[in-house]
């Protein structure tokens, strides 16, 4: 599987997983325009997209999703609670699930994992592909919990939240309601956060941590990267650390060569 972080941060977030020609975005906050000038960046057409699927109703993820929809044919997939907090959605032709369900699609499965948040029905992907390979994407959480934490294991490639530097959201511009719900439990991971979970989920065939949903005004790339590859250094990781930006298109991230599925290839051919 292969994945492309389409940009990511207050003013929108997109996801890519591709694998045998099965293509499922995850997350529309682009408009429908910016979506499609990102995936011709990296010569994606938008009808060979299979699928959509939001993972909750903020509209930095969900701003181009009907749109999008609509204009290409994609099956549009969120959970019941995101449906009715998203009233575009509820007018949609949406395929809706609960938290925890597990979607089918041609060469992958997504599994839909309960994150706390401050919206409705929020969740983590885990998406598998066809011979195993896992990538997880976690961002807008205030924590992770026990049970995220377990569907986190044996990743391939993680994008995972880290949204500020716990200093400087103390110091930035926002006033005290907004710096408390950005840091309380269903709001969004700090760097030190993020570090403690890349930990916790690290093996040596994680092959990439891709840092996501940066702030402009409470965090910096490389005290992202820093935090992150510290709270690593312990483990058995040997991967490498990635910061995505805003504005710009970064991938394809992909899984190591594990010899099992070099076996099962192997064997395909």
């Amino acid at each position: 599987m292969r994945v492309w972080v389409l940009g990511t941060g207050s003013r929108g977030n997109a996801v890519l997983l591709e694998h045998r020609g099965s293509r499922v975005l995850v997350d529309a906050g682009f408009h429908a325009k910016a979506l499609e000038q990102r995936l011709a960046a990296i010569d994606v057409s938008c009808e060979s997209i299979e699928a959509l699927v939001v993972t909750h109703e903020h509209h930095d993820h969900v701003r181009g999703a009907c749109a999008a929809a609509r204009a290409w044919g994609w099956a549009l997939h969120a959970s019941c609670g995101t449906v009715q907090a998203y009233p575009s959605l509820r007018d949609a032709d949406v395929r809706t699930f609960d938290a925890g369900a597990t979607l089918q699609f041609s060469s992958m499965e997504l599994q839909s994992v309960s994150i706390p948040h401050d919206a409705e029905e929020p969740v983590a992907i885990i998406a598998t592909d066809d011979i195993g390979g896992r990538v997880g994407i976690v961002y807008d959480l205030g924590y992770a919990n026990a049970a995220l934490r377990r569907a986190l294991g044996d990743l391939d490639v993680l994008v995972l939240e880290a949204n500020h530097d716990e200093g400087m959201l103390r110091a930035g511009p926002y006033p005290p309601t907004v710096r408390d719900r950005i840091a309380g439990r269903r709001g969004h991971l700090s760097n030190r956060a993020a570090a403690d979970v890349a930990r916790d989920v690290a093996h040596p065939s994680l092959a990439h941590v891709v840092l996501a949903h940066l702030s402009d005004q409470c965090n910096d790339a490389s005290l992202a990267r820093s935090a992150v590859s510290r709270g690593l250094a312990p483990t058995r990781f040997t991967g490498a650390v990635h910061a995505a930006p805003q504005d710009a298109v970064v991938g394809p991230f992909e899984p190591k060569v594990r010899r099992g599925r070099v076996e099962q290839l192997r064997l395909e051919l």
